[in-house]
């Protein structure tokens, strides 16, 4: 068993962050401190760095409301981040001192929300093991449509005449910088007219982003007749091509530019992708499912992967410490 010691981030840590972050198992661009950082104003971190001596062996990227660390609010996801270098026994053991280090600075939980596994570049399910020892308590499921572009997906005859449709009333696609058209005349309106919400994304954010990972953030946008009718925005990680945003004009959808876009996607753009992730239908804190919207994935040939939510009491340290014969 090692030693193992935990410290807070700090603004110095930056480039060795970064690089560790570059070189883990189960990582994305979203780790990145440029990207934790674009919306610093709202969330207070807590991020931490575990060492083995003064060899880096795993980070938590994290911020802390009151007494409970989140694993990250402000992401998609979050969780232990490590490299393919550290064991089982090891990651179990890092959580331990993780825990036991929050616990003595008087944090009582901690919220994690896992990295679904198709984001790996390498399988890296030992922290779900770890937080099962550490009587870990599923707190949300959210399910993911996904597909796997290295194999067959069937199209429903749906979505093959809705993409015909498509063809036939002269829809063009075009992938864009300019974030605007698609914020100001699509999205907006409708999560407003939904949902009764804003995007978790400003334009001004949005468009910061894409100047920090010009590669990884991605907007496409579907034209008729030179007019915006749709579009969706792409976070490309190393295995998946993400849907961060999908939406396009009420009227306009039934005339099929929304599935030609991604069929286009799917089978031309991003068909070297892992995996293709159309991104969450679930309300209500994973309760509830919004069927249609989940069919319409399923019609692409897209399955259910499930990203799941966890609360840990620090004080389950003492849980992990006899674990290991």
């Amino acid at each position: 068993m090692k030693n193992y010691s935990v410290q807070r981030y700090q603004k110095s840590d930056y480039k060795n962050w970064n690089t560790f972050i570059g070189n883990a198992k189960n990582a994305t661009f979203l780790f990145h401190r440029d990207f934790m950082e674009y919306h610093s104003d709202r969330f207070q971190d807590y991020s931490l760095i575990v060492l083995d001596g003064e060899k880096w062996v795993a980070v938590l990227p994290a911020n802390v409301v009151g007494d409970e660390v989140f694993s990250h609010q402000g992401l998609t996801y979050g969780g232990l981040v490590y490299n393919e270098k550290q064991k089982l026994a090891s990651v179990i053991d890092i959580f331990k001192t993780i825990l036991s280090f929050m616990n003595e600075n008087k944090i009582e939980k901690l919220q994690i929300k896992l990295l679904p596994s198709i984001y790996h570049q390498k399988p890296a399910e030992e922290l779900n093991y770890a937080l099962f020892l550490a009587k870990a308590q599923l707190t949300r499921r959210d399910t993911l449509s996904v597909l796997a572009l290295s194999q067959h997906n069937s199209l429903s005859k749906l979505r093959k005449r809705s993409i015909q449709k498509g063809i036939s009333n002269n829809f063009k696609i075009k992938e864009v910088d300019d974030f605007e058209t698609f914020w100001n005349e699509i999205l907006i309106p409708n999560l407003a007219q939904k949902h009764q919400v804003k995007p978790v994304h400003s334009i001004q954010e949005i468009t910061k982003l894409k100047a920090l990972f010009p590669e990884n953030v991605r907007q496409f946008n579907v034209y008729q007749n030179g007019i915006i009718v749709a579009g969706t925005t792409i976070f490309e990680s190393d295995t998946v091509a993400h849907c961060q945003y999908i939406s396009g004009k009420e009227d306009k959808n039934e005339l099929g530019g929304l599935d030609l876009l991604f069929q286009y996607l799917i089978s031309d753009v991003f068909k070297n992708k892992r995996f293709f992730d159309f991104g969450i239908s679930n309300e209500n804190q994973g309760r509830k499912l919004n069927e249609g919207l989940s069919y319409w994935k399923e019609s692409f040939g897209a399955s259910t992967i499930v990203q799941d939510f966890y609360e840990v009491e620090t004080v389950n340290f003492t849980k992990l410490e006899n674990v290991l014969k």
